[in-house]
């Protein structure tokens, strides 16, 4: 298991040497933002609202002097505003008032904010510090056990036996090659088996639909010629130039 785990990794990097999170962002306060958004919405709809959202509040203090109302407004397209403008404004007021306004680089220290787990906290400390995690969202657990690596359902048991398969310089490109495979090819319902480079390799094959010309209008994002799910790309990312915060890139 630990073999064809490995070679899976191997096979995901050859397809998506691009792997990033899809969140845009500039600095971690941002990044911490836009992943507590993106609980129960997509990416692309975080992306939409960020960019108004850090024009009017573009530090922890900022954010924290925010009037509820105003701020609830501004990210209702996310779903879930109120909950999620009680969590912004309270992890908005510990970094300013625990931190001095920064956001920290320690997963101990992250946890401690309001809206933040450990998925959000590896989020930031593998994207905006460098600092490798795996980020046990709904995408990665669901794959993790489709190819048999795990049978947990805990995020955390998830997070400590899929640690325990690759070393600790691999966890975030991990994560975030597992998270594209499952967005655009292994979904839940009807994984693309027939368009999936790693069939061969796969335990699950022939879960979902086989036929190769089938499968292929299953895909999503760049795999079916469809935008990704960030507005403003990297400007390596293949075939799409880099935009504006906020601009919509080129299909």
């Amino acid at each position: 298991m630990v073999r064809r785990a490995r070679r899976i990794n191997r096979e995901l990097a050859e397809v998506y040497p691009y792997a990033h999170p899809e969140l845009d962002f500039r600095n971690p306060f941002e990044l911490l933002v836009a992943t507590v958004l993106s609980a129960q919405t997509t990416d692309l709809r975080v992306n939409q609202t960020t960019p108004a959202l850090f024009a009017k509040y573009p530090t922890p203090e900022d954010m924290a002097a925010a009037v509820p109302e105003e701020l609830e407004e501004i990210i209702r397209p996310t779903g879930f505003f109120r909950a999620k403008a009680r969590s912004l404004l309270g992890l908005s007021a510990a970094l300013r008032d625990d931190f001095g306004g920064t956001v920290p680089g320690r997963l101990e220290d992250l946890v401690t904010l309001p809206g933040v787990g450990r998925k959000t906290a590896h989020v930031v400390l593998g994207n905006a510090f460098g600092r490798p995690g795996i980020t046990v969202d709904t995408h990665f657990g669901r794959l993790v056990r489709r190819w048999k690596w795990t049978a947990q359902e805990d995020p955390e048991k998830v997070e400590a036996e899929i640690g325990a398969i690759f070393p600790k310089s691999e966890w975030t490109m991990l994560s975030h090659r597992v998270i594209f495979h499952g967005r655009r090819i292994c979904h839940a319902r009807r994984p693309a088996c027939g368009a999936c480079p790693i069939a061969p390799l796969c335990p699950a094959y022939g879960e979902g639909e086989t036929d190769p010309e089938k499968a292929k209008k299953l895909l999503k994002y760049e795999m079916g010629g469809q935008p990704g799910q960030r507005l403003s790309p990297p400007p390596d990312y293949p075939g799409r130039p880099a935009a504006p915060l906020g601009a919509a890139a080129a299909d």
